[in-house]
C-alpha cells in the first residue's frame, strides 16, 4: 500500500537493486538510514549524511555501524522533485578507508540512470 506523500515531501526512488539490498540490512540500520532518507525527502540533511566524494555536490552517503559491520546508503538530492537512492551496500572491509572501485563505479552509473529517469519523468533538469 502506498501512502500519500505529506506536503513538501519528495518521493523516494530506488535505483537498480538499492531497495532490495537495503531491506537486507539489519532492522536498526534500516531505521536509522530510513530517518536520514526521510529528512532528505523534506529538503534537509541528516547529521549522519556526508558528501560522497567524486561526483560533485548533491550526492550524499549515510554510514551506519552495526555489530562490527559498516552499512552505506548513497543518495542524491540533485533533483528538485525527487530523492534517488543510488546504492545500498555493506562495506566489506570496515577498517579500510577506501570504498571498493566496483561500488564507486556503480554509484556513478546509477547517478546517470537517475538523471535519465528524471528527464523522462520530470523533463530536463536545470543542471
Amino acid at each position: 500500500m502506498r501512502r500519500v506523500p505529506a506536503s513538501g515531501e519528495k518521493p523516494l526512488h530506488w535505483v537498480g537493486s538499492s531497495k532490495r539490498d537495503f531491506v537486507e540490512f539489519p532492522k536498526p540500520v534500516q531505521e536509522d538510514m530510513g530517518s536520514a532518507l526521510g529528512i532528505a525527502q523534506f529538503g534537509g540533511t541528516a547529521p549522519s549524511a556526508k558528501p560522497w566524494k567524486g561526483l560533485g555536490s548533491g550526492v550524499l552517503e549515510v554510514v551506519e555501524l552495526h555489530d562490527g559491520n559498516a552499512y552505506r546508503a548513497v543518495y542524491t538530492v540533485r533533483f528538485e522533485e525527487v530523492v534517488y537512492v543510488l546504492h545500498a551496500f555493506q562495506k566489506k572491509s570496515p577498517s579500510g578507508i577506501r570504498t571498493a572501485k566496483r561500488d564507486v563505479d556503480l554509484v556513478a552509473d546509477r547517478l546517470k540512470a537517475a538523471q535519465k529517469d528524471h528527464e523522462e519523468q520530470y523533463g530536463k533538469s536545470k543542471h
